[in-house]
């Protein structure tokens, strides 16, 4: 073999680490009556880059994966066997040693994408099940029944449960009967009212995720103790871990998401029976001083978008990360990453974090991926998100001191992925979050996506709206024919009317739109413009606002994220130009209200143009609904 070409292929590295372990347990084997090595001699095996091996002194306990004093949660509860068939079922056919579900022919079916979707009715959430072509077991089978959850987690939550109301009941039990059936979910009409009990039950999903897979753990640790004592051969069927310890990863936008991630998962681990370590620790690093003022929070009620306000309020740095473990009477924050159960980050602080390290394996092993506040996401790096997934569920660079005897087999063989179970939460859809669901989610199980019925959007009467579309075959060339149509037929029809061409908005959706539509202006040295962009100072946004209203500048360039971060209200609108239906459809029917912030304006002095095409499909649907859209789509597809 040569291994100058083959050293990276996950054969070569498996087998690397295997070779490692069987030397360190051969090594410590000949040393038995020889002193101790100093733990801080001992040296880390890698794999990447080279492939020398030094199999210094380790210790063969995993010691990350493995502690046997570390009780999970939930440990002491009665009459809760891990081996219980109403409980431990759903959890062991997906996530056991022997699953079928990362045959051959099931990774080759998600592999080559051949799925059968069918849309179905789960309570009150229309979804769409995407399931394996071979896979013959109805979609209404799928459905975990409330007692896959464990007793002791199940019992108060069906308690809080019965202080909500009728509705949110509803939703929890609908999502709850996805989620233990260890489908992915994708759920992108999550509303405001909503979004607490979902994020509570999503909690719940993976402590309860975490309980099972610590108790098997830590059974085995017993069976092969007890082995050991009565000096008969180990049992083999043992294997009940990854190649690292942390399973669950909450991607969030902002540290105050953190924060009420904690609150969620927390509440299922109530003082005094739970403590939190480092809590104090936390509060001060991810909530704002005692002593700030959240002008969000103490505004009255309509000062602010209620949306805006759920999104910024507290403590808004969009670079952390913090590892959390769970035991059987605590909830150690800042655990180490080897070390902990699960991971809150942002896609930027999980990022820097790989690039410092030069090295993802804390991710090697992950179970269950959240990812929430998508829309938030997508306003800050989208590429970000992406170079995270891409480090997920591969082969670790490093032994890390694993057991490979305790390692599951299809982490062995590299399928992780076919298994990791991925829920994605927004409060709407972009194509790059559909991209996202269909193309790289690997769930051999299956996928739920929930749909929902758009309604309009209401807007103030009376106000002349033209959509105009554009012709475009390849989505590739999008950009290009949209600003083809805007320099080469609208923008002109507009400066030709004395009207149209003052107290003018255009509104740009995407940054890459809006830095060209930018330098287009500015190379125009009779147009008469000012910006407002995500990079504007507070100096620059008030010279901008100013200058418009006033009509010094007759067109003002707007991009939506600086309208997501800063929720300005602009006086001086008679005429919008909408360069691409606006992402959040609230921002639609807000710029459409603020030329009636200024005094005598009827509704017949203002006027709003709408560009699209037929790729434009989720943004024009939640501004004239599902059934208007219909229509405005109408010879385009």
């Amino acid at each position: 073999m040569d291994l100058g070409e083959n050293v990276n292929t996950p054969t070569t590295r498996l087998l690397t680490l295997l070779n490692v372990s069987a030397l360190k347990s051969r090594k410590r084997t000949r040393d038995e009556d020889s002193p101790a090595p100093k733990l801080n001699k001992r040296k880390t095996v890698k794999l990447a880059e080279d492939i020398t091996l030094d199999p210094g002194p380790s210790i063969l306990h995993d010691r990350t994966n493995n502690d046997a004093d570390d009780e999970v949660v939930g440990g002491d509860e009665d009459n809760d066997d891990v081996d219980s068939q109403d409980i431990t079922s759903p959890y062991e056919q997906h996530y056991g040693p022997n699953t079928d579900l990362v045959s051959e022919a099931s990774r080759s079916s998600v592999d080559q994408r051949r799925w059968t979707s069918s849309r179905e009715k789960i309570g009150t959430l229309r979804t769409v099940f995407s399931l394996r072509n071979e896979d013959t077991i109805p979609p209404s089978k799928k459905l975990a029944k409330q007692t896959a959850i464990t007793q002791r987690l199940r019992g108060p939550f069906r308690a809080r449960q019965s202080r909500q109301s009728s509705d949110q009941r509803q939703v929890q039990d609908d999502l709850l009967s996805i989620l233990s059936a260890h489908l992915d979910l994708y759920n992108p009409a999550l509303s405001l009212e909503d979004h607490r009990s979902v994020r509570d039950v999503v909690a719940l999903h993976a402590l309860d995720h975490i309980t099972k897979k610590r108790r098997r753990v830590l059974k085995n640790n017993e069976r092969l103790a007890h082995a050991k004592t009565a000096s008969v051969s180990p049992p083999e069927d043992v294997q009940d871990q990854g190649f690292t310890r942390p399973s669950v990863l909450v991607l969030l936008p902002f540290r105050s998401s953190a924060l009420a991630w904690l609150d969620a998962l927390t509440t299922h681990t109530p003082s005094p029976a739970y403590q939190i370590e480092n809590h104090s620790r936390f509060l001060s690093e991810y909530a704002l001083p005692p002593d700030a003022i959240d002008k969000l929070v103490v505004a009255e009620p309509g000062t602010y978008p209620r949306d805006h306000v759920e999104t910024f309020k507290g403590n808004v740095d969009d670079n952390f990360r913090v590892g959390i473990k769970l035991t059987r009477k605590s909830v150690k924050l800042f655990a180490d990453f080897y070390g902990c159960d699960i991971i809150f980050a942002s896609p930027l602080g999980l990022r820097m974090s790989i690039e410092k390290e030069k090295s993802a394996d804390f991710l090697s092993s992950i179970e269950i991926l959240v990812i929430d506040q998508m829309n938030a996401l997508a306003m800050q790096n989208w590429e970000h998100v992406q170079y995270v997934l891409s480090n997920m569920n591969n082969l670790p660079k490093d032994s890390h001191d694993a057991d490979f005897s305790r390692i599951k087999p299809w982490y062995l063989d590299g399928h992780s992925a076919y298994l990791r179970q991925s829920i994605f939460l927004s409060p709407f859809e972009t194509p790059e979050l559909r991209a996202l669901f269909n193309n790289t989610l690997k769930n051999t199980a299956g996928k739920v996506r929930v749909e929902k019925m758009w309604p309009a959007i209401q807007v103030p009467e009376s106000i002349d709206q033209m959509f105009i579309s554009f012709d475009c075959a390849n989505p590739k060339d999008e950009p290009e024919k949209r600003f083809a149509y805007f320099t080469t037929q609208l923008l002109p029809r507009v400066l030709k009317s004395a009207v149209q061409s003052a107290n003018t908005v255009i509104f740009i959706p995407s940054s890459f739109d809006f830095i060209r539509v930018h330098n287009y202006f500015r190379k125009q040295s009779s147009l008469s413009f000012t910006v407002l962009s995500e990079y504007s100072t507070n100096q620059e946004i008030s010279r901008a606002r100013e200058t418009f209203f006033s009509g010094k500048k007759a067109f003002l360039l707007v991009s939506e994220r600086f309208h997501f971060y800063r929720r300005y209200k602009i006086r001086g609108i008679r005429n919008l130009i909408f360069y691409g239906p606006p992402e959040h459809p609230q921002f639609f029917s807000e710029f459409l209200s603020f030329p009636f912030l200024d005094d005598g304006v009827e509704a017949s002095d203002v006027m709003s143009k709408v560009i699209y095409s037929k790729y434009d499909k989720f943004r024009l649907e939640r501004i004239v609904g599902t059934k208007g859209v219909k229509g405005l789509l109408e010879g385009l597809l």
